[in-house]
């Protein structure tokens, strides 16, 4: 409990650490790339993935590519204690919608009433920040595209890890995946300023990169340990901390109704995770 409640507040960490940059984006980018050479330092010692994991493995190195960039837009236009519950919250409502619709597999009573939750809190976080003028639209619907694509990765990875019988290596390797077309993009658009970007700032890289695979690795540890519905159910404390983050160190000003609706948040998405 103790691990995934840490990797709960590495993940809000790095989302603030963005959240609080001069450039979202080439921070955004950064945060990836030195996840990834963290990563390639460690890979020579793992063993490969299984072959049946690849394909996988590359999708997801390109759906995370979207991820992170939907992530810096986030953050770009709107607060992290705005953005961050209503991408964190949604995707497990996304997750059950698109069961439901798609593969007929309804959620159970208490599965719905998570849903019912998670949509109440949005809508109240939506509801407080347009009363008070501080509504962000686009913020809006760049969180719940990343939502979308948390569901769409977390199925990807899902079936990935389940096959390479290496969940550590998988990971390792997703990042590097991720990171060579994120930087290779962002070098033939404009290298001098993302060169110039990356030698000012590669220490809050390292930090954000750590950040993110310790996070994602204690999870992988934590579900080998205990049931993977809890520790799931865990990790969405991270909304909490993201939070506490956003009024302590980003002078984000947050009102009751906004502090009710990210716990009505997380109470919905523990509630869906725990019933699964």
């Amino acid at each position: 409990m103790i691990a995934v409640l840490f990797g709960a507040l590495l993940h809000a960490c790095w989302n603030a650490l963005i959240r609080g940059s001069t450039d979202r984006t080439l921070d955004t980018v950064l945060v990836v790339a030195c996840a990834a050479v963290i990563a390639a330092c460690a890979l020579p010692f793992a063993p490969l993935p299984a072959p049946a994991s690849w394909p996988f493995l590359i999708a997801s190195g390109l759906i995370h590519v979207i991820y992170f960039m939907l992530v810096a837009q986030s953050y770009r236009h709107g607060d992290l204690s705005f953005a961050y519950p209503i991408m964190r919250g949604s995707a497990p409502v996304a997750s059950a919608v698109a069961a439901a619709l798609l593969l007929t597999e309804s959620p159970s009573a208490g599965g719905w009433m998570g849903v019912l939750l998670i949509s109440g809190g949005i809508m109240l976080l939506a509801a407080d920040s347009w009363r008070t003028g501080a509504f962000q639209g686009r913020a809006a619907l760049f969180a719940l595209a990343t939502a979308a694509i948390i569901v769409v990765y977390t199925l990807t990875d899902g079936i990935g890890a389940r096959l390479s019988q290496q969940a550590a290596a998988y990971t390792g390797w997703m990042f590097v995946l991720t990171a060579i077309p994120l930087v290779a993009i962002f070098l033939a658009r404009n290298g001098r300023a993302t060169r110039s970007y990356f030698r000012r700032h590669w220490h809050r890289g390292l930090l954000g990169g750590a950040c993110t695979l310790g996070s994602y690795g204690l999870a992988l540890w934590a579900m080998t340990q205990a049931p993977i519905a809890l520790v799931a159910a865990l990790r969405e404390t991270s909304v909490i901390f993201g939070a506490l983050i956003a009024a302590t160190l980003l002078d984000e000003r947050l009102s009751r109704v906004r502090w009710t609706a990210i716990a009505v948040v997380t109470v919905g998405a523990v509630v869906i995770k725990l019933v699964q």
